[in-house]
């Protein structure tokens, strides 16, 4: 025999498992049977599996049903887990078989054989059971759909604050911009003024609401089905099980979680996990959104509109010295892309759920737990990296408005929209300002008041021109 391997069987046979791994033969049949994608299980995955069955051994014992030295053996054991000591051993391709029975037992089998090992035993020789023991009262399908709702909410609290970051560095830059008038701009086209630090408030406001979004969709996360077993009947499962699960697992976490009203439609529905996806994407849209405007605000130098000014944090070509790049922005941009395509396969796995399960259940753990990886980790480093140091360009966002004709606007009250459509077409002809076109045209007497057809006077030109200014300081604008 190679003395590489151990020789372990399940109830299929024999299977050759790596000497020193801690999991066993199903795991191992689960690596030859989909290597698909080298991707490995996220942390918050391992982490909430290892905490329920932490929870299920001091459950079980306290009602009598395991034995207290396995069950303190199994506690240990999953406490190393726990804290991250054997990620190594969670070896299953999140492309696996349905439901996330092959993720289950990689997990059963880690702790039973470190559990055999802090028992004086040896790997394979299971003084404590992967089944029998570590899986107690348990099934795949109310394990994992608990496992996904606790790395959910094990990373919230991470997730809100990175995007509460981002809001306040936006709301800074609202104040510190918040004097500079410019262009507003709608179908990309000039319109009426608007100041820079609206246009930043705005963003921030965006984001925040966004959280909010985020935060109310956890809310449905907190339920826990764990208990359920098999179908949410709790076969196999004593009756004080679930409601003892949902306080231990509240204890050992320090989450605020609550027993389920229904076991089976916890077991059945992806909702909850398919709502804190779609709110991810919410955020996702905001972002993308926020990075795209960031991209035409800073366009150019020479050539773009070039109102906002990036920081500098690498080189933008290979070919062209001095060229320097968005990047912070694109990078944000394919991250929320990315996440984008994550929630659409939680909505297609979401919806995949036949009667008493939803045997997609890896792909959507798989995917929520990245899409809050990707979401802390993109927004952090633009928020760092982009927002923090940016810098406005005064002398070009008001050279830009110096020269909008659709400043006519104001003037619309007293001249008329069709004088003043007429106005805008010969101050672009002419390359030249509204204002000097229209106080020309006061001088000469050509333009009048639209309803009483009276020439217009300098006084009422300035009048109108202050009251847009006006509008900028507040008001309808908002500050």
């Amino acid at each position: 025999m190679n003395s590489d391997f151990r020789v372990e069987r399940d109830s299929l046979g024999e299977v050759r498992v790596p000497i020193g791994a801690l999991y066993g033969a199903q795991t191992q049949r689960a690596v030859e049977n989909f290597p698909i994608s080298g991707l490995k299980p996220w942390r918050a995955f391992i982490w909430s599996m290892a905490q329920i069955k932490r929870a299920a051994a001091e459950v079980n014992s306290d009602l009598g049903l395991l034995d207290a030295r396995i069950a303190t053996a199994i506690a240990n054991a999953a406490q190393e887990v726990i804290e991250g000591k054997w990620d190594d051993q969670f070896v299953v391709d999140p492309f696996q078989a349905g439901a996330g029975t092959s993720h289950n037992m990689n997990v059963n089998e880690v702790i039973a054989n470190r559990a055999t090992q802090l028992l004086g035993g040896t790997l394979g020789e299971y003084l404590v059971h992967p089944n029998d023991h570590v899986n107690m009262a348990q099934s795949t399908n109310d394990t994992i759909p608990t496992a996904i709702r606790l790395g959910v909410l094990w990373r919230l609290d991470e997730l809100l604050q990175t995007v509460e970051q981002l809001a306040e560095g936006l709301e800074r830059k609202a104040l510190e911009f918040d004097d500079i008038v410019k262009s507003g701009r709608t179908h990309l086209q000039d319109a009426v003024p608007v100041r820079l630090g609206q246009e930043f408030g705005a963003y921030a406001v965006a984001v925040r609401r966004d959280a909010e979004r985020i935060l109310r969709s956890a809310a449905g996360l907190r339920r826990l089905g764990i208990g359920g077993t098999a179908t949410g009947s709790g076969l196999n499962a004593h009756i004080e099980y679930h409601p003892r699960m949902v306080q231990q697992l509240s204890k050992r976490t320090g989450l605020e979680l609550y027993v389920s009203d229904n076991l089976f439609e916890a077991m059945q529905s992806m909702a909850d996990p398919a709502d804190f996806s779609a709110a991810l994407r919410t955020l996702s849209i905001t972002l993308t959104r926020t990075a795209n405007d960031f991209r035409l605000l800073s366009s150019g130098p020479a050539t773009g509109l070039d109102e906002l000014r990036l920081p500098a944090v690498q080189p933008g070509s290979s070919i062209m010295p001095g060229k320097v790049n968005p990047v912070m922005a694109e990078m944000l941009n394919q991250a929320m892309y990315h996440l984008q395509g994550c929630d659409y396969t939680i909505s297609l796995a979401s919806q995949a759920g036949q009667l008493e399960l939803n045997v997609m259940m890896p792909i959507i753990a798989h995917n929520l737990f990245e899409m809050m990886q990707v979401t802390i980790g993109a927004v952090r480093a633009f928020t760092l990296k982009a927002v923090y140091g940016l810098q406005p360009n005064r002398q070009k966002a008001e050279g830009w408005l110096a020269k909008n004709a659709i400043v006519v606007t104001a003037l619309n009250p007293i001249i008329g929209y069709s004088a003043g459509a007429a106005l805008v077409k010969e101050a672009i002809a002419r390359d030249t300002s509204i204002v000097e076109i229209a106080l020309e045209k006061v001088l000469s007497g050509e333009l009048k008041h639209h309803e009483e057809g009276r020439p217009i006077t300098r006084e009422e030109v300035e009048a109108a021109l202050k009251d847009l200014r006006r509008l900028t300081e507040g008001g309808l604008i908002g500050k």
